[in-house]
């Protein structure tokens, strides 16, 4: 599951696009959201799926780094769900 348009979350905020780096380790979930995120328009909002435990620090640190605004993150099922609106 790559790309999806628009999707409706629990929250009722929709995302853009979807990136699923589940089974994926540092650095790749961070590097897929950042390659998604600078082909999408300022202001879309990505959804990343990961279950890599370091994600945990490596999500906020890039979100605070790349001026993007890290709107939730919540635990599902054996993984973790990020929202990032592009800055």
């Amino acid at each position: 599951m790559d790309t999806h348009l628009p999707h409706d979350i629990s929250a009722g905020m929709e995302f853009a696009e979807e990136v699923d780096a589940t089974g994926l380790i540092c650095p790749l979930p961070v590097l897929r959201a950042r390659k998604r995120l600078s082909r999408m328009a300022s202001g879309a909002v990505l959804r990343l799926v990961t279950t890599d435990p370091a994600a945990a620090v490596d999500v906020p640190h890039f979100c605070a780094e790349a001026g993007h605004a890290l709107l939730d993150d919540t635990s599902e099922g054996a993984g973790h769900v990020w929202l990032i609106r592009k800055g």
